[in-house]
C-alpha cells in the first residue's frame, strides 16, 4: 500500500502547479481579490459614517441634554406640534433641579441677514452667555454675548465663519453693522469653526441675546409666556445625566400639569449615540453583504477554474496514480491550490481596500477606517470559501480511475 504523501510535498507540487498556469491563476484570483476589496472598502466606509456622527455628537459634550417641544410620536408622524416649553421652564429648570449646572433656553429663527449689498440665508439664534460653555463653542475673534448685553437687550451679534465670509469676505468683521428683518446689529465676534451637527453647518449662524430676540424679532410677548425653540442643559457630570433627565422630567410634567403623554421630550448624547450605532451599524451590515456578494462570486468562479483544470488535467492525475499516489494525495494538492488561491486573492484584495479607505480618509472629511480584527477575517473568510468551493473539483480529481484517465493521454 502506498504510503501517504508528505505534506511539504503536497503543497510544493501545487504551488509548481499554479506557477506555470501564471494568467490562469492571476484570472482566477480576480474575483476574490475584487470581493475581498468590496468588504473592506464598503466596510471602511460604514465604519466612517459611524465615526464622523459620533465625533460630532462627541462635540456637544457628554453631559448636555436637549429639551424639545412636543413627544417621540408626534415626531415620528409628522405632527406641527405646539410649541409648549417657555421661558419660564428654563428658568425653572435652573433653579429647581440639582443635577443640572447651567442651562440655555433658545429661541431660533430662519432670516435673511444683510451687510451692505450683501446678504445671506441664516439661522439666527437668540440665546444665553452660557451657550459657549454648555454647547462646546468657541470664539476667534473679538468677544462672545456678555449678561450686560442680556440685561439691556442690546443690538450686538456673534456670527459663524462662513457667515462672516458671505458678509464680510474683506477686513475685519468686528464692529461693522448687519441688519436682521429691520434691525441693525454690531458684530461684536465672530466663533471659530465647528462644522455640521446632525445636518446643519453651525458655521453659518448667527447668535443674539435672546432678550433681544423677544423684544425686537420674534414677536413673542412675555406676558403670556415665550415659547422656546429648545433648552440645552449641562448635567453637572457625566454620571448625572440619567438623574437631570429624570428630575427634569418630573418637574415639567408639574408645570405643564400632565401625568402622561408628554408634550416635551428630554434627549441626552447617549439616545442619540445609540440611534446613530444602530442607524450605522446596519449601514455597515448592508455594505458588508454588498461586498460579501462579490466574495461569493469569487468563491464560484474558482470551483469553476478547478473544475475546468481537473478536465485538462485528467491524464496527469492517472499518472499520478498509477505510480502509486493516493485518492487523498490528489485531492489534498486540489484543495491547498483553491486554498492558496483564494488565500492570496484575500491579501491582496484587502491591501487593495485598505488603499481605498486611506484614500477616502484622506481625500474626503469621511473618517474611514478598518480595525486589524476585521481584515483578519475577511481573509480568512475568503480562505475558507476557497477550501469550500475547492472540494468539490478535489473529490472530482481524486476520484477519477486511473486506467480510464490514462486512456487520455
Amino acid at each position: 500500500m502506498a504510503s501517504k504523501l508528505p505534506l511539504g510535498e503536497t503543497v510544493a507540487m501545487a504551488l509548481t502547479t499554479l506557477k506555470a498556469n501564471r494568467l490562469r491563476s492571476l484570472l482566477t484570483m480576480l474575483g476574490i481579490v475584487i470581493g475581498n476589496a468590496s468588504v473592506i472598502t464598503l466596510v471602511g466606509i460604514g465604519k466612517g459614517a459611524q465615526n464622523l456622527a459620533e465625533g460630532q455628537l462627541n462635540t456637544l459634550g457628554a453631559n448636555v441634554l436637549f429639551v424639545v417641544p412636543g413627544n417621540n410620536d408626534t415626531r415620528r408622524q409628522g405632527i406641527d406640534f405646539p410649541k409648549t416649553l417657555v421661558l419660564e421652564d428654563s428658568k425653572a429648570i435652573a433653579e429647581q433641579v440639582p443635577s443640572v449646572s447651567r442651562v440655555v433656553p433658545q429661541i431660533t429663527l430662519n432670516e435673511v441677514v444683510q451687510a451692505g449689498a450683501r446678504s445671506s440665508s441664516s439661522s439666527v439664534s437668540g440665546i444665553t452667555p452660557d451657550f459657549l460653555p454648555v454647547r462646546r463653542f468657541e470664539v476667534a475673534q473679538g468677544r462672545f454675548l456678555s449678561e450686560q448685553d442680556l440685561e439691556s437687550a442690546r443690538n450686538v451679534v456673534v456670527i459663524g465663519p462662513d457667515l462672516r465670509t458671505k458678509l464680510m469676505p474683506v477686513g475685519s468683521a468686528l464692529g461693522r453693522s448687519l441688519r436682521i428683518r429691520d434691525q441693525a446689529f454690531t458684530v461684536i465676534g465672530v466663533m471659530a469653526p465647528k462644522g455640521a451637527v446632525f445636518g446643519s453647518n453651525q458655521d453659518e449662524n448667527a447668535y443674539i441675546p435672546i432678550t433681544t430676540m423677544i423684544s425686537k424679532l420674534s414677536g413673542r410677548d412675555p406676558t403670556y409666556g415665550v415659547s422656546l425653540s429648545f433648552i440645552s442643559v449641562e448635567a453637572r457630570d457625566d454620571n448625572s445625566t440619567g438623574a437631570a433627565k429624570f428630575q427634569i422630567s418630573n418637574l415639567l410634567r408639574q408645570r405643564h400639569n400632565i401625568l402622561r403623554d408628554d408634550d416635551f421630550a428630554v434627549r441626552s448624547q447617549k439616545d442619540a449615540l445609540s440611534i446613530v450605532g444602530t442607524i450605522t451599524g446596519g449601514l455597515t451590515l448592508m455594505l458588508a453583504a454588498i461586498g460579501s456578494i462579490s466574495l461569493l462570486v469569487g468563491g464560484i468562479g474558482i470551483m469553476n477554474i478547478m473544475l475546468v483544470s481537473v478536465s485538462e488535467r485528467t491524464a496527469e492525475i492517472g499518472l499520478r496514480k498509477a505510480v502509486g499516489a493516493r485518492s487523498s494525495d490528489v485531492m489534498a494538492q486540489f484543495l491547498v491550490e483553491s486554498l492558496v488561491l483564494s488565500s492570496l486573492g484575500g491579501i491582496v484584495g484587502s491591501a487593495i481596500g485598505l488603499g481605498a479607505i486611506t484614500a477616502v480618509a484622506s481625500f474626503t472629511a469621511l473618517p474611514a477606517s478598518i480595525g486589524l480584527s476585521s481584515v483578519v477575517v475577511t481573509v480568512a473568510v475568503s480562505g475558507s470559501s476557497g477550501l469550500f468551493f475547492g472540494v468539490v473539483p478535489a473529490r472530482r480529481a481524486a476520484r477519477l480511475d486511473p486506467i480510464t484517465a490514462l486512456r487520455s493521454l
